[in-house]
């Protein structure tokens, strides 16, 4: 084993958090902003890079070269480690930044490697590399949106991902094939053939508010899927949010709309 073995328990359902036994000397990696709280006898420390082997063994350029890649996902350059220094076990909390599930992956059960969307990953065990997987047909990199440039992770420890909504985890069989909302895609083993393929039909593509574009996957492998995008669940948000000029909103008879009214909003 490369990676740090730890211990860990879900709480929550649809805004879980995850906690994290760390036994003495013990090290978690997690992305900046997850932590939720933990206890006395950790110590935090900002990361260039994934503080994976890996980057470590290359030097500085080998850092160089992993925080990078992870400016291409969108992601910060820099990781928190929370490291066990007391004598006892210890435990620190990661949540969950929107609501849905949080899932928990083995990597030495899967081959040492997950390929995941690129806001997915939540924390891991130290040891574990957080990559960039690109994917090798042009036309998922330039229609792809979310689908072309996407994390991976590797080693033999565990790594714990985010999605929204309820996570459907589905087997595809040898050559079975499954086409999927690019945004609703959340990670699949190494064996699975990924592609971007345009909707067909013009009226679908234009009228069918279902995107120009889905992710076809190919067996065999394993898929997880997602049933609430964050990018769908924001842009329901903004789309309901007030349009009055300074933020407020008379409309659909609200108690908030009434009282507007009585004290002379216009």
């Amino acid at each position: 084993m490369n990676n740090h073995e730890i211990d860990y328990k879900l709480y929550g359902d649809d805004m879980q958090f995850v906690e994290v036994e760390l036994d003495p000397r013990e090290t978690v990696v997690a992305e900046a902003g997850s932590l939720m709280m933990m206890e006395d006898g950790i110590s935090m420390e900002t990361i260039f890079g994934d503080g994976s082997d890996g980057s470590a063994s290359g030097g500085i350029m080998g850092k160089l070269m992993g925080a990078g890649k992870r400016m291409l996902t969108g992601e910060s350059l820099f990781m928190t480690t929370f490291t066990n220094n007391g004598s006892g076990k210890k435990h620190v909390y990661f949540a969950s930044p929107y609501p849905g599930k949080i899932i928990p992956m083995d990597l030495s059960e899967m081959g040492g490697k997950i390929i995941c969307q690129k806001d997915a990953f939540l924390a891991a065990a130290k040891g574990v590399s957080v990559g960039v997987e690109f994917q090798r047909k042009l036309g998922t990199g330039f229609f792809g949106g979310e689908g072309f440039i996407m994390q991976k992770l590797e080693g033999d420890g565990l790594a714990f991902l985010h999605a929204g909504g309820t996570i459907h985890k589905k087997h595809l069989q040898p050559g079975e094939v499954l086409r999927v909302d690019t945004g609703c895609l959340v990670a699949m083993t190494k064996e699975v053939d990924y592609n971007i393929e345009m909707v067909k039909g013009v009226k679908t593509a234009l009228f069918g508010g279902e995107g120009l574009f889905f992710a076809t996957l190919r067996g065999p492998g394993t898929v997880w899927v997602q049933s609430l995008p964050f990018s769908r669940l924001a842009s329901r948000v903004f789309a309901a949010a007030p349009q009055t000029p300074g933020g407020g909103s008379k409309g659909e008879g609200s108690l908030a709309g009434g009282l507007f009214d009585i004290l002379g909003g216009k």
